[in-house]
């Protein structure tokens, strides 16, 4: 029997190690996805760049949570032995390796608010600085039950904030870290003329498309594989996400006079929004979830681009993450409800506070990293630099060569 029981252990073990790995490589790969998405909106001079910072940020975000940020939100190093990090299969590993994908997208998801006007070098700084430390100190706060906030809640309002798989946590902080670092580097000169707006279309609808395509296969991974272990596999997640990712899509067909932007941008809207709730919403609060997100994107970037004269968010990453990801925090305290169809178990006033939690720790922190970064190391790009394309000013080389003789 023990015998028995002990190849048990060990094949829960394997398998739990595989399942989370499997999450990991499927968000890893959603950042082929944000670079992508990124290439194909801005320009054809700022292409290469789109490539190239995501991939940096990527490795740069990885070494600065293996040495601080892990530890910073959850008190684990990886200092010990190698047989000792090996142990369990080495799950604790891979359970790194899952959630510093999840880290790394914050980088991501600013790269496309600011694009085609940063400089290099102070941008991976911001990005180290944004990952180490104000990612990490909201990700310990509500996912480690750091500093007795989710005690606090539950405590005062029976429930603590949940977030399931980072409605506020990744996808709002990141946009909302974005839009301080919008403010702080400006708009793109020629983008404003005499208070109106000058658009810079699309460069290559069809490498957006596969950007947000690539980014809607890998939310399953995003979502489904935040329950961590393959006894938390749900198929209720899935399918959430499944009809959110369809209400974003029809609600930003419907609104956004079927624009191939907006209608690939309404998937992942949904999917942004639905993320907290997914475990515990019914398939139709999920599908309303959803084409409230798409709606929602669709007219506030619409607003935003027309209205805010000085705000030039490239990829629309504040309302895409920012606004759609408050909005799924505070849409899992409604529709999360059993008088929803919910699974129960959240808080409205809980979702509430810590969804503006949330945004506030990504306003205060991007303001001070952006701010401090940009008063030693001018963030901005020369105007003749951004004139010519980050692709030459930074790169020396075109995304396309076009003397191929």
């Amino acid at each position: 029997m023990e015998s028995i029981q002990n190849h048990v252990t060990a094949l829960v073990s394997s398998a739990d190690t595989l399942f989370i790995l499997l999450g990991a490589v499927m968000v890893f790969a959603m950042h082929a996805g944000f670079a992508f998405l990124e290439v194909g909106t801005v320009r054809h001079k700022n292409q290469v760049n789109a490539l190239v910072k995501i991939m940096s940020d990527f490795a740069v975000s990885a070494l600065v949570y293996f040495f601080f940020g892990y530890w910073f939100a959850y008190g684990i190093t990886f200092f010990d032995s190698a047989s000792v990090l090996a142990e369990n299969n080495g799950y604790e590993l891979v359970k790194f390796f899952f959630l510093m994908t999840f880290a790394a997208a914050i980088p991501a998801i600013i790269s496309g608010g600011v694009a085609e006007r940063a400089r290099f070098n102070p941008m991976l700084i911001a990005a180290a600085l944004c990952v180490g430390l104000v990612y990490p100190f909201f990700e310990g706060l509500i996912w480690n039950g750091n500093w007795g906030f989710q005690n606090w809640l539950e405590t005062s309002f029976g429930a603590g904030f949940h977030d399931f798989a980072g409605s506020i946590v990744v996808h709002a902080v990141g946009g909302w870290i974005a839009f301080a670092a919008i403010v702080v580097l400006g708009s793109r000169n020629g983008r404003y003329r005499g208070g109106k707006v000058v658009a810079f279309a699309p460069s290559n609808i069809p490498l957006l498309a596969l950007g947000a395509w690539i980014l809607s296969v890998g939310w399953f991974g995003f979502n489904v594989m935040s329950a961590q272990a393959i006894e938390g596999i749900s198929g209720l997640v899935a399918m959430n996400s499944l009809m959110a990712m369809v209400g974003g899509i029809i609600s930003a067909l419907v609104v956004g006079k079927k624009d191939p932007g907006f209608i690939h941008n309404g998937p992942l809207a949904g999917l942004v929004a639905v993320c907290a709730g997914s475990d515990v919403m019914h398939p139709i609060g999920a599908l309303v979830t959803g084409l409230i997100a798409g709606g929602l994107f669709v007219w506030l970037f619409t607003y935003v681009q027309s209205k805010f004269t000085h705000f030039d968010d490239v990829l629309g990453v504040w309302p895409l993450h920012g606004v759609c990801g408050l909005w799924g925090g505070i849409a899992a305290g409604i529709f999360g409800l059993e008088r929803f169809a919910g699974l129960g178990g959240v808080s409205f006033t809980s979702q509430l506070i810590g969804s503006i939690a949330g945004v506030s720790v990504a306003l205060i922190g991007g303001f001070i990293v952006y701010k401090s970064v940009n008063y030693f190391m001018p963030i901005r790009l020369s105007e003749e630099d951004e004139f010519n394309g980050a692709d030459l000013s930074i790169h020396q080389i075109g995304a396309t060569n076009l003397n191929n003789n």
